[in-house]
């Protein structure tokens, strides 16, 4: 299998580099770019499969070009930046971002952390996995799509892996620590509330009534699972 490609956008040369350096000795191809215009200019061409990505850039925010990204491509995107603000970040996985990196870090985490990104996208490439059919709505693995009402559903890479997560164990219910485990696969240093975040913008795309979500509950003081009616059981779910 080919190594995985990554793109580091810093304005900073001596961070840029460090991360280049190390992420080049686990023999990752690597490009980097010093801002929004370079580093679009870089994606085109390089393709990354995940872009680490500093969020104050001399002529854009990472926020904007963590969005322009995503548009066209299911990059994985990790934040890299010295807020520290709660808000920020929370606003960073609202757009997006899969994982949120404060500086200053440690390279050992940040390896971890890249590691843990990619080896989703390894899985999702070498497992067999089945097509999930629940009512009106499909889950395809191989292609990662989300049909609604025979309507594409515009998910992340972070959501489809979580929202696929719960779908495969219906009725099971699972703790935030549990979700960063299984979906990030690592353990999250950090507020636990990013597993609320990606729920909530996950319902937001498939539940007809957030207000009441019938798909993915919350139970409270515990965490959440994917509830369905056993008439919705998909062919491909019984064992």
């Amino acid at each position: 299998m080919a190594p995985a490609k990554i793109l580091v956008v810093d304005d900073d040369p001596a961070i840029r580099n460090l991360i280049y350096r190390f992420l080049s000795q686990q023999e990752y191809q690597m490009e980097s770019a010093e801002d929004g215009k370079k580093a679009l200019e870089s994606f085109e061409k390089f393709n990354p499969d995940l872009v680490i990505l500093d969020v104050n850039l001399p002529d854009t925010t990472g926020y904007q070009l963590c969005q322009e990204m995503q548009k066209r491509t299911g990059v994985f995107v990790l934040m890299l930046t010295s807020r520290t603000d709660e808000a920020d970040k929370i606003r960073g996985f609202n757009l997006g971002a899969d994982d949120y990196i404060t500086k200053p870090f440690s390279l050992v985490e940040l390896g971890a952390r890249v590691g843990a990104l990619l080896k989703r996208q390894r899985v999702v490439q070498t497992a067999e996995q089945p097509s999930l059919t629940f009512g009106a709505m499909c889950i395809d693995p191989v292609r990662r799509e989300v049909t609604l009402n025979e309507k594409p559903v515009s998910l992340t890479a972070l959501e489809f892996d979580l929202l696929y997560f719960l779908a495969s164990h219906p009725g099971r219910v699972w703790r935030r620590s549990e979700l960063l485990q299984e979906v990030w696969d690592y353990d999250y240093v950090g507020d636990q509330r990013v597993v609320d975040v990606h729920i909530g913008q996950i319902r937001r795309k498939i539940e007809p009534d957030t207000g009441s979500p019938s798909l993915i509950q919350t139970v409270r003081g515990v965490g959440y699972k994917f509830e369905i009616q056993s008439s919705d059981r998909s062919p491909e779910m019984e064992v």
